[in-house]
């Protein structure tokens, strides 16, 4: 990946600002990357990109392949006739500082659906080409993807008029589907036809607003690191269609589901419930499958951070119908030869490596074996009760290697302020000290010491800029309702605030 010291922000696009109710790809994309050019940095670090279901988690998409349609830019689609002004109507009073999913979908998914119909209806010339190129293109999923989605939402409908909620294909399509069996799938999809078209426009503009805004943050100067989970959500298209990589039943039910053991995050460990991998089948079939989702995520990014790096060289296995985590267990699993065969057939990929959690020796040989940068967790280096505040501390940064990406936090911590106002005494006079920092705003001592590091990489989050406290962070892990909410509000990054940034960034060579 090279050794330039380079900086950057992690934002996801839906806590872009806008009048909308969540961020998009429209103009407040844009002005963000301009952010990022005044500020010096030249990283732009997202979430998964896919559609998010229940929980509203990027890390439990519908699709590994696909795009979020909630990130469409509404404005775009005027600016090219698909919808009117008038269509848009009377915007509702959406709180610009939280995403409320509920009312965002019940409000911008028939505006989605309108223009796409007007799509369908009136689209000719280049446009309609690049339609249908695009539907070639990516047939391998996106045939899969729309009528999952679309046979979905009719299930779904059965499902609410009989009281029963969070209903997965598994377990509550009728069999001959549920099963994909051929002559059940030909019949729902001339059933369903003109919603599975409306899915595949959808796709269709995710990509093309994507790209551009892709392209536009490169001629900038700024890359994009996007983020592979190592997991799918059971509740996807990737394990309907691909049953025989998944550790499932005859039914289609997972029969171990993933997580990790107790830890600092979660006496109980986290259940997070995806189906497991047949490595075995994977494997025999020379991890094609691997391969084509890697492929995909560099169509539309530069950098891919992979999660839970640790997870392709043992992973947490727990029976399904666990109620908690505790009771699981280690499972080799084939990452050194997976890795070598994405090298031999892909070439030296620009990947992060997320190595947090139990690291061994072997995760970290087969991380050094690719020569993938690892993570460190700055607001680990000062918390006694993650790693304890210690010289042998490895998120200190004189214990780090260059070969690393330095974060003062993560989307699945507190922010630094939020962090600094819980923590004890001796963890904050520690921090303190080693930063040598005692300004009010704790968030840019760490800031500084991030991109002071001989870490090659400093990504910090858009909250830890802000110095914003607790009510900011993204998510917090093992708990449901009021994550991946936090957007920015218009004029918070300000011009001041981009020259502060670009100051500490020339001041520390990145």
């Amino acid at each position: 990946m090279g050794n330039q010291r380079r900086s950057g922000v992690l934002l996801h696009p839906t806590s872009l600002p806008g009048p909308y109710g969540i961020g998009d790809l429209g103009s407040s994309a844009y002005e963000f990357v301009d952010f990022l050019e005044k500020s010096g940095q030249t990283l732009w670090q997202v979430l998964p990109l896919g559609p998010t279901g229940y929980g509203d988690s990027p890390y439990a998409s519908f699709s590994t392949f696909a795009g979020n349609p909630l990130l469409i830019s509404l404005d775009s689609l005027v600016s090219e006739g698909w919808l009117s002004a008038e269509n848009l109507g009377e915007v509702p009073a959406f709180d610009p500082a939280k995403i409320d999913y509920g009312w965002v979908i019940w409000w911008k998914m028939p505006l989605l659906d309108l223009a796409a119909k007007n799509f369908l209806s009136h689209a000719s010339g280049s446009v309609r080409e690049d339609y249908e190129r695009f539907l070639k293109e990516e047939a391998s999923w996106l045939d899969d993807f729309a009528l999952f989605m679309a046979v979905k939402e009719e299930f779904q409908k059965k499902a609410e008029a009989e009281g029963a909620w969070g209903k997965m294909w598994s377990n509550f399509w009728d069999r001959d589907i549920r099963l994909k069996e051929a002559k059940a799938e030909a019949v729902w999809r001339k059933k369903l036809s003109p919603t599975i078209e409306i899915k595949k426009v959808l796709q269709f503009w995710f990509f093309r607003q994507w790209l551009a805004l892709r392209t536009y943050a490169n001629q900038k100067g700024v890359q994009i690191v996007g983020d592979i989970p190592i997991f799918v959500a059971a509740d996807s298209v990737d394990v309907w269609a691909n049953r025989e990589a998944f550790l499932l039943n005859e039914e289609g039910e997972p029969r171990f589901v993933a997580g990790v053991p107790p830890d600092y995050f979660s006496a109980t460990g986290q259940l997070w419930g995806n189906p497991l991998y047949n490595w075995d089948y994977l494997r025999a079939t020379g991890f094609a499958w691997w391969i084509k989702r890697i492929q995909a995520i560099l169509k539309l990014v530069d950098i891919i951070r992979i999660d839970h790096f640790r997870g392709f060289e043992a992973y947490w296995e727990i029976p399904f119908g666990a109620p908690n985590a505790i009771k699981g267990r280690w499972v080799k699993a084939p990452g050194m030869e997976l890795f070598a065969e994405v090298k031999r057939q892909l070439g030296q990929l620009p990947i992060l490596a997320e190595d947090l959690g139990v690291i061994t020796p072997e995760v970290e040989q087969m991380r050094d074996a690719f020569a993938f940068p690892g993570m460190k967790i700055l607001q680990f280096a000062f918390d006694s009760n993650e790693a304890g505040a210690s010289g042998n501390n490895p998120f200190l940064p004189h214990n780090y290697s260059s070969n690393c990406v330095v974060y003062t936090g993560s989307h699945d911590n507190d922010t630094i302020r939020g962090w600094w106002e819980a923590a004890t005494p001796d963890d904050q006079k520690y921090s303190r000290d080693y930063i040598h920092d005692h300004s009010s705003q704790v968030a840019w001592g760490f800031i500084r010491a991030a991109l002071a590091s001989t870490a090659v990489y400093a990504v910090i989050p858009a909250q830890d800029l802000l110095d914003l406290p607790s009510w900011a962070r993204m998510n917090t892990p093992s708990t449901l309702g009021g994550n991946w909410a936090w957007r920015l509000t218009d004029g918070q990054l300000s011009e001041a605030l981009a020259k502060t940034f670009k100051d500490l960034t020339r001041l520390y060579g990145r």
